[in-house]
Order: structure tokens, then C-alpha cells, then sequence
């Protein structure tokens, strides 16, 4: 019986994830005494499950063509058709909202972008952690896809360092990627990764209580920090009972979103050996660590008028509230530190966004839950920069380090080219509809960053 469940269509497997995840709000609901949130919860997660479980025997026996259109069909169909489903009980929960601000939350959360529509303090703690684990849930689903279903068609960043044509699938792939049809593969990924996924949640879940924040503030930020999805039921993580340990806590799981080596056993083919030399994890440790000394040594050229800033006190607080911050927004998170305030005055700098803003574009690494460009492309893009520099000064020059690093200086930057340019054209359009629509310059900027970067 199971394996005819795992057999159904990506869609209605969903479906019934989705429906039967309604249960754990509406728990939570009930414990808190809040039985008109624990109804809209319960009895819609019965009513979806009655739906699943039609939908599932009607397509019991449906068999899919493998063909690489039809995934990615299925999965832009995944995006556009559960988050309706999911924002029914977040309507009625609420109630003095429409249905449209509570489908456009769903699509926030899902897509891991995390886009406060609502404040914090209007929605029941219960649909905060509906919000969370909707957000979490789409994390999960953002790894499984980028495996089961990009890599074998050469898709989502892994075209940077293949040389098979895109849509095509990738040499280098395993066994299990190249020949299974997608079920398979989505079942055998989904076994592997959920356990290290899950496990790593429960743990700084774990870690967050013991730093003083509350049960469900602190499962709420764990759930947003695996999936970068930034989702808090507070104003910010000022308000957070955990403090410095809390932040400190977020920025080291936040090395996740970094670079797929760091918790899939086949990207590290010598080892953990794998990590250091690993291109993400090089140039996030650049920006992580240059930037925010950049924010901290510029108080003395800048703002060193400031007297009661001048203390080793606040510029530890600065330097901390700086690194914090970009760690975040370089994953796509979207969390602001509690000393970011502190960071910005000890800098002197008026407009730090743009620097988040080009953080953001930047985003992760490859097959992570971060948006953005993606790290490597942004490496090959670099490696090439460098080489033709190179050559400028050298024009017979060979360059060396290998077939793999010719491959990414080469098509990889060809390939990393387009998708910046196609990523720059997005945000040219997407800009010139919100300002039809009516936003200024500065909010329709903003907005479109945070939207196609899913940073929220």
C-alpha cells in the first residue's frame, strides 16, 4: 500500500502531506485554549484528507510520462495550486482578512520567501506556527526537487560544473539519478535527506530552549533557520528570550544554506576534506568575514565623532550585529541581529540595504533552501573574470587546475552568464509592474529583491 501512496503524482502526495500537517496547529490550538483556531484547523485537515484520499484512488493507477517538461510542470503546478489549500485554514483562522492576503502568505511561506503581510501581534501563535511550518515544509520540498528533479536534467546551478547539455541530465550523476523515474527518485532522496533535514531542526529546536527562548518561538525560528525562510512570530529577534547565544546558534546552522557538501554525504568525495575546498563555502567565508570588518573599521575614517560609540563594548556589539546580519541575508534568511541598529550607527553608513540587497542577489549555495543566483555561479563568473585578466597580461598563458575548474571558467561562466542576465531581466520587469502598480522606486526595488531572492 505504501509503495502505490509514493507511486501517486508529486501534486496529491502533497496534498496529503499538506492536509495531514493542519493537525499539528490545531494540537497546539487545543493546549493553548484557543478551540476557534483548533476547529478551522481540524476540520479542514479532515476535509482535505477526504479530498486526498478521492484524488489518490482516481489517480492510483496513473502513470506519468518521463518526460523532463512534465516535472517541472508538476512542480510550477505544486506552487501555484497547494498554497491554496494551505491559506483555507490560515482565512478562517484569522478571519478579518482576505482570502488573497492569506493565499499570498502561503506562497510566501512555501516558497521560503517569508514576507511579513500580517503583524505579528494579529495573528494566534497557532498560525504563527502554521506560517513556520508551512515555510519548513517548502525548505524540504526546495531539497528534494533541486536532486530528484534538476540535477538529473542538469538544471538549478549543477549545469555550472557539468558538461552535458542542459535538460539532458549529468554525467557525473548517480546511478539512482540518472535511470530512476522521478518517484523513485524523490522516495529514495526523500529517505536520505528528511532524517538529516529533521534531525538538525530538533536540534537547535533543542539548543534555542535551553538559550531561554520560549517552546514555540523556538521551534518556530529552528523550522525558519533550516529553511531560510525567516519566519518569527516576534518583531525581531530583539524580542527573543535566547539573546546573543540565540543568534549565535542561528548563524552556525545557517551554514547549511551555504554549500550542498555540508550535509550530503555524496557531494564530498574526498572527505570531509571536501569542505575547505569546497568554492561556496570560500566565497561566503570572504563576504561573512570582509564585510562586516569593513562596517567595523570604517567607524574610525567615518564616524569617529561619535563619542559614546567610541567603546570596545559597542564596537564588539557592532562587529557582531554586522556579521549576523549579512550571514543572513547571504542565505536568504532574512533575519535582522538585535545589535543591527548598533552595527549601522558604529559604521556611519546611511543606506546599508543596497549591501544586503546585493547579498541577497548572491544567495547560497546550490540545491540548498537559499534563493538568489546561487554561490557558484557567482564563482564561475569570478574564475573567469580572473582568467581573462590573465590573459590580458599573458595572452599565451594555459590555465591550469584542472578539467573541472577549465569546465567552470569556460561553459560553467557561459552558462552563469545567461542566468544572471535572465535574473537582472526579472528584475527589470518585476520592477516596471510594481511601479505601474503604483510603489515608488525604493519600495518596488526592495519588494523585487525580496521576492525573487526569496528573502522576504
Amino acid at each position: 500500500m505504501l509503495a502505490r501512496l509514493l507511486g501517486l503524482p508529486l501534486v496529491v502526495q502533497l496534498i496529503g502531506i499538506g492536509a495531514a500537517s493542519m493537525m499539528i496547529p490545531a494540537i497546539h490550538a487545543v493546549v493553548s485554549g484557543d478551540h476557534e483556531v483548533a476547529r478551522a484547523f481540524f476540520y479542514f485537515s479532515v476535509l482535505f484528507l477526504v479530498l486526498f484520499a478521492m484524488i489518490a484512488i482516481a489517480t492510483l493507477d496513473m502513470r506519468v510520462r518521463r518526460q523532463a517538461r512534465g516535472h517541472l510542470i508538476s512542480l510550477a503546478t505544486t506552487y501555484a495550486v497547494l498554497p491554496i489549500m494551505l491559506a483555507v485554514p490560515f482565512y478562517e483562522a484569522v478571519g478579518n482578512t482576505s482570502f488573497l492576503n492569506a493565499y499570498l502568505e502561503m506562497i510566501s511561506s512555501l516558497t521560503t520567501t517569508g514576507i511579513p503581510l500580517f503583524d505579528p501581534d494579529r495573528l494566534p501563535m497557532s498560525v504563527h506556527l502554521w506560517r513556520g511550518l508551512v515555510g519548513w515544509m517548502g525548505g524540504f520540498l526546495v531539497w528534494i526537487t533541486a536532486v530528484a528533479i534538476l540535477a538529473p536534467m542538469n538544471l538549478g546551478g549543477f549545469e555550472v560544473r557539468s558538461d552535458e547539455e542542459i535538460g539532458q541530465g549529468a554525467a557525473s550523476s548517480t546511478p539512482i539519478t540518472r535511470v530512476a523515474d522521478t518517484s523513485a527518485r524523490i522516495t529514495r532522496f526523500t529517505t536520505r535527506l528528511f532524517p538529516i533535514y529533521a534531525g538538525l531542526t530538533l536540534f537547535l529546536w533543542g539548543m534555542l530552549l535551553i538559550s531561554g527562548d520560549t517552546p514555540v518561538v523556538a521551534v518556530i525560528h529552528a523550522m525558519s533557520t533550516m529553511a531560510t525562510s525567516g519566519i518569527t512570530p516576534l518583531d525581531g529577534l530583539h524580542q527573543s528570550g535566547s539573546g546573543f547565544f540565540g543568534e549565535a546558534l542561528i548563524v552556525l546552522f545557517l551554514i547549511f544554506a551555504l554549500s550542498r557538501v555540508t550535509f550530503s554525504p555524496d557531494e564530498r568525495s574526498e572527505g570531509w576534506q571536501s569542505v575547505r575546498s569546497d568554492p561556496e563555502l570560500q566565497i561566503a567565508l570572504v563576504l561573512v568575514v570582509a564585510l562586516p570588518l569593513l562596517f567595523f573599521l570604517r567607524h574610525w575614517s567615518a564616524a569617529f565623532e561619535i563619542n559614546e560609540e567610541q567603546n570596545w563594548t559597542a564596537g564588539l556589539a557592532s562587529l557582531w550585529g554586522g556579521l549576523f546580519t549579512v550571514m543572513s541575508f547571504l542565505t536568504t534568511t532574512g533575519f535582522e541581529s538585535a545589535s543591527w541598529e548598533q552595527s549601522r550607527a558604529w559604521s556611519g553608513l546611511e543606506t546599508p540595504g543596497l549591501i544586503l540587497m546585493g547579498l541577497s542577489v548572491f544567495g547560497g549555495g546550490v540545491a540548498t533552501t537559499a534563493g538568489g543566483v546561487k554561490l557558484l555561479r557567482v564563482y564561475a563568473l569570478y574564475k573567469h573574470g580572473t582568467r581573462e585578466m590573465e590573459k590580458l597580461v599573458h595572452p599565451s598563458s594555459i590555465g591550469g587546475a584542472g578539467q573541472l575548474a577549465r569546465r567552470i571558467r569556460r561553459q560553467g561562466a557561459y552558462v552563469a552568464w545567461v542566468f544572471f542576465m535572465l535574473f537582472a531581466l526579472s528584475i527589470a520587469l518585476v520592477m516596471i509592474a510594481l511601479a505601474l502598480a503604483g510603489q515608488p522606486f525604493e519600495d518596488a526595488l526592495v519588494l523585487t529583491i525580496a521576492s525573487l531572492t526569496t528573502t522576504g
